[in-house]
């Protein structure tokens, strides 16, 4: 089959390589021309594709890269695999999804499939991308399903492979041919009747994490007052074998899908009527969290950042990638800065960001922060010297969100 993956990010690139293994020809198609070109020569900013994966695909003819969707031909079904942010209202921002449709159906043929793996609110199958799509389309017996993308960068364990695949449609022949196609290089695909359950299962997923990190953010607040670490106290709730999952304090929630995917779903509440108070008071709590740690390093130390040079190690919301979406290392670093700080960063993975460069370590610096490390950092430098470091690392299930190196 002919498939075109509309968008070539951490979702769409994983998409299109495990589709054109399992056989079909593959258009990849973005609209960011250096991204299609760098993936032309075999490069990635992302951890799971290989130089020499990309390439070989490409030599096969299995796999081509466009940023001009009319090179896409004869296709049979359509991926919509294209961010899905908030604006500055902490809104649905379909400006991307938009776009990906139009495009889309000025490149139509009859009977092709049509499917969203993005993000966003309950009805948006049914009630923007389908009839956006046949508004502005010529074609025949257009065909809409939906299989929410449920990617994790840099998870070796859960791949596209083995990480269950949610599928559904507007129509019965949608859904059977969407099942067949994710059933080619997914080894479970699990079907739901209607695209709207689909659609609130993704968003439930990453609402479950917010609340959850939402409340252990908060409790490391109690905890510190009683002098005792939450981790402790998570990990001894954990031996329960029963009704409990871990969850640890941090810095807050980072990524394309828990701090989003939460208003979105408080979106899809307020399309009928109805208020969603424990996902604004989650979304309160890590939002928030940033500070809230300054201000406990500042207590805990009798630390005042003002003409202080602080080095950050890790800026993406995730340890092995590159990516700083609603990274709260970020947060992090607007709040150090108010303080008066002189803030700079490490991080193999971002070479770059607004108006810093990523350093090598440094011990002539005050103050040292862990926030996501990697294999890849060499920390002897600082353990070789008197420098004070702090870890707030996920990793480290630190006291509070407060843990020396």
């Amino acid at each position: 089959m002919n498939i075109c993956i509309i968008g070539q990010g951490y979702v769409g690139l994983p998409i299109a390589i495990e589709s054109a293994k399992a056989g079909n020809t593959v258009f990849g198609f973005d609209i960011d021309f250096k991204k299609i070109e760098g993936l032309k020569n075999g490069s990635s900013l992302l951890p799971e594709p290989t130089k020499l994966e990309i390439e070989s695909l490409q030599d096969q003819g299995k796999l081509i890269f466009i940023s001009d969707l009319r090179q896409a031909t004869n296709i049979e079904i359509y991926v919509i695999a294209v961010p899905t942010p908030l604006d500055d209202l902490k809104e649905p921002d379909l400006s991307f999804l938009k776009n990906a449709c139009k495009s889309i159906a000025s490149n139509l043929q009859d009977n092709t499939l049509i499917i969203n793996e993005s993000t966003s609110y309950i009805g948006t199958l049914r009630n923007l991308i389908s009839p956006m799509i046949e508004s502005q389309s010529n074609a025949k017996n257009l065909k809409f399903a939906i299989a929410p993308e449920r990617i994790d960068p840099g998870n070796t364990s859960w791949s596209v492979k083995n990480t269950p695949r949610i599928v559904s449609g507007l129509s019965e022949t949608a859904i059977f041919e969407a099942v067949a196609f994710y059933s080619q290089f997914c080894d479970q695909v699990i079907r739901v009747e209607k695209p709207e359950v689909a659609e609130a299962a993704k968003l439930i997923e990453n609402t479950f994490r917010q609340v959850n990190i939402a409340l252990v953010n908060e409790l490391s607040e109690i905890s510190n007052k009683y002098g005792f670490l939450l981790s402790d106290a998570v990990t001894a709730a954990a031996t329960k074998p029963f009704g409990f999952m871990p969850f640890y304090p941090s810095l807050g929630a980072g990524g394309h899908c828990i701090p989003v995917d939460p208003s979105y779903l408080k979106y899809s509440a307020k399309l009928v009527g109805l208020d969603s108070k424990l996902i604004d008071i989650a979304n309160s709590v890590n939002n928030s969290r940033p500070a809230k740690v300054v201000e406990m390093i500042e207590n805990q130390l009798n630390f005042s950042f003002y003409r202080k040079t602080v080095q950050i190690v890790g800026i993406a919301y995730k340890s092995g990638t590159s990516d700083v979406r609603e990274s709260p290392a970020l947060e992090f670093i607007n709040v150090l800065r108010q303080k008066g700080a002189n803030v700079i960063y490490h991080d193999p993975f971002v070479s770059s960001y607004q108006d810093l460069a990523s350093e090598e370590l440094r011990a002539d610096i005050d103050l040292g922060i862990i926030i996501t490390p990697t294999d890849k950092i060499d920390f002897r430098k600082w353990k070789d010297s008197n420098l004070i470091v702090l870890d707030l690392s996920v990793n480290s299930k630190s006291t509070n969100g407060i843990k020396f190196f």
